[in-house]
């Protein structure tokens, strides 16, 4: 099966992201509807994708799949618009909730309808098709979730996951590129400080980060095997772990991932 009709509630990064995605992967008749708050940045994007600018009501009632790509404190205000034009509904539809921190149960509650459901975990690099996303589902036929990961396809690496382990996935990966952001940031600015122009300091950082990356996944190794592979006894190297290991990098990284899984937690309780 195809979605026909796929509706955007939300065009910020990540929901934008995912509209050009799926926009890439259309066959035939299938469309696009997108809503936002901010009617340029909508229209603009209807401009790159070809989709159509639209209302939260209309994709409400009309759409085959329902993204939800809003903040968490936006969630309440915008079911309650469309609650009854999806209680009204005899057609079946799918719901697709990418918003932080708030589980099924509490999305399907708000809409006012126990429709079919996924939940999905996306971070930045899916708009370069390099993404990592998590989901899980609930109610959903599996051609219907077939359909939804062929929409998506080439926006990077997809994995089901558990529904209670989808926050700890959203630490991780949700919230690492900020981590290495830091990670980046902060080799470059070495780089600089020992003489390297800023555009290349950041591009070797950066290409550095992209291609160990790609090893990890392809070689399958252990990082502490890639550690070893580069830190020669004697060597530069090893000098250079030497000095993170003194201000505790790895122990930062990893306190990293459990306070933002905490703050999730603490959200949950206030949406």
């Amino acid at each position: 099966m195809r979605y026909q009709t796929i509706g955007f509630i939300g065009c910020g990064n990540m929901g934008g992201a995912l509209a050009r995605c799926a926009a890439k992967n259309l066959i035939g008749s299938e469309r696009i509807l997108l809503s936002d708050v901010d009617a340029a940045k909508m229209r603009a994007l209807c401009d790159a994708t070809g989709a159509e600018a639209s209302d939260n009501r209309t994709i409400g009632r009309r759409c085959d799949l329902i993204f939800l790509a809003i903040k968490p404190q936006m969630l309440a205000e915008v079911l309650e618009g469309i609650r009854s034009d999806l209680r009204a509904r005899t057609d079946r539809f799918v719901l697709l909730s990418m918003v932080a921190g708030v589980p099924i149960c509490r999305v399907l509650e708000l809409s006012g309808r126990d429709a079919p459901i996924i939940r999905i975990m996306p971070n930045t690099p899916v708009s370069m098709g390099e993404g990592m996303v998590q989901y899980c589902h609930q109610g959903c036929a599996p051609e219907e979730v077939e359909a939804f990961l062929a929409l998506l396809q080439g926006a990077g690496l997809f994995d089901e996951l558990p529904e209670h382990l989808i926050d700890a996935a959203s630490a991780v990966s949700g919230c690492g590129t900020a981590y290495l952001c830091l990670a980046l940031e902060g080799m470059a600015d070495g780089g600089v400080a020992l003489g390297l122009p800023r555009d290349k300091a950041l591009r070797y950082a950066a290409q550095t980060i992209a291609g160990l990356g790609k090893l990890a996944l392809q070689s399958g190794l252990h990082p502490g095997v890639l550690k070893d592979q580069v830190t020669s006894p004697g060597g530069t190297t090893i000098q250079g772990v030497r000095a993170l290991e003194n201000y505790r990098t790895r122990a930062a990284f990893f306190e990293a991932v459990i306070a933002s899984y905490e703050k999730t937690e603490r959200l949950k309780q206030s949406t």
